[in-house]
């Protein structure tokens, strides 16, 4: 079977920006950020006091109590934008279609909540017992089952996780899936939920965490700011997606990813190139087509630096190089659901002819020598973007998307 062209025709996310689509591309589109003060943790030992967290977020909306009890927030997090992803593609998941659907999900740490909270009762309360469920709560892959068992689906289905470029790879081998014609439909993306105690003083170890906020590409960076959520795609052919008048926002055209081979947690230049010219070559795009790329700008001196350099090889010089911005600037970075986030905000830029800016802006640094879309968004057509996920071991994944437009 020759290879398909892909479609996206199903959106869902929840983040700090909002529960649903609709809500967190009016903050990005608008250049609101979602960080604020760390509230589900008391952050009284930490360094750091902001975050990006999905605030007033109530399981019992979303399921009931049986199932949120079996769920750690990560993964009623990947549920509930399944669920939207699902539905706002209007496919009639029968049977048939069922047996040939995937799911494919990223997350970096699993359940941290449920562990952290066992080692609490073990090691702090000198108790015996931890929570009975908390194996299938821990366990990365909950997301993607959960969602599995809920609408039926019994194709491939599995969890990648690789750190910040988790949902990256989870997105990218699901729409090789469809293309291929493994599959006939994918639900593909992330999901995070990192604020727990334990968790926030490793990163507090690390020394990444700015005190205020993220300020990607600026020469006043101070770090990243953590963050949580979960992004879901719906992936098909584009010759089904046609037959039944579903609204295609965008074609997902390309994959590429690479190993540094380099460091734990230093980048490379090399790695991400290397990863967006696969990206690209795997789209048959040329870099002259893309004009918008969703950097994974955390917002660390070395990471954003790294990456302002791999752009500029790729793409050339500033005059010549694509529209980019960091939308982690405004949902944080939601670790193994960034790259979900960011496929969703991409996708949308092509979608919408905007393109969302780079948030908490302040004063430009030539080691970042970036057209980064300072605070306001931008109103641009373009053919192609690309969105990057660059993560600590060095493990880099890029999608490619063609506007429909």
């Amino acid at each position: 079977m020759s290879a398909r062209r892909v479609a996206v025709t199903g959106l869902g996310a929840i983040c700090a920006l909002g529960r649903g689509v609709e809500a967190t591309w009016a903050a990005l589109s608008e250049g609101r950020s979602g960080i604020g003060p760390i509230e589900s943790v008391d952050g009284a030992g930490l360094r750091f006091s902001n975050g990006a967290e999905v605030r007033d977020f109530d399981p019992a909306r979303h399921l009931d109590s049986s199932r949120a009890d079996l769920l750690d927030r990560f993964a009623q997090f990947a549920l509930v934008a399944a669920r939207e992803a699902l539905s706002d593609s209007g496919v009639a998941l029968t049977a048939e279609l069922a047996l040939r659907t995937a799911v494919f999900t990223g997350s970096c740490l699993g359940g941290q909540s449920t562990q952290d909270a066992g080692f609490v009762e073990l090691y702090r309360r000198g108790r015996e017992r931890v929570h009975p469920l908390s194996i299938p709560r821990i366990m990365a892959n909950a997301g993607a089952s959960q969602i599995a068992m809920e609408l039926g689906v019994r194709g491939p289905c599995c969890t990648m996780s690789t750190a910040c470029s988790s949902a990256n790879h989870a997105i990218g081998h699901a729409f090789w899936l469809v293309r291929s014609g493994v599959a006939e439909l994918a639900l593909a993306g992330g999901s995070e939920a990192p604020f727990s105690p334990g968790h926030l003083k490793a990163w507090e170890a690390l020394r990444v965490i700015a005190p205020d906020t993220c300020r990607p590409f600026c020469r006043d960076r101070l770090g990243m700011i953590l963050g949580e959520g979960g992004a879901m795609l719906v992936l098909e052919p584009l010759e089904a997606a046609q037959a039944r008048g579903a609204r295609v926002y965008a074609e997902i055209s390309g994959f590429g990813m690479s190993a540094d081979a380099h460091h734990v947690t230093q980048p490379t230049v090399d790695g991400p190139v290397r990863a967006m010219r696969a990206a690209l070559s795997d789209a048959g795009l040329a870099p002259d087509q893309v004009g918008y790329v969703n950097a994974h700008g955390t917002g660390t001196r070395g990471n954003d630096s790294a990456e302002a350099r791999a752009i500029r090889e790729v793409f050339g010089p500033r005059r010549a190089s694509p529209a980019v911005s960091s939308t982690k600037s405004m949902h944080g970075h939601a670790l193994g659901a960034a790259g979900a986030l960011e496929a969703v905000a991409t996708v949308l830029a092509l979608h919408t002819g905007i393109l969302p800016p780079t948030a908490n802006f302040t004063a430009p640094d030539p080691e970042c020598d970036l057209d980064v879309v300072p605070n306001e968004a931008r109103t641009a057509r373009v053919e192609a973007a690309l969105s990057n996920s660059f993560a600590f071991g060095g493990l880099n994944a890029v999608l490619a998307f063609r506007s429909r437009g």
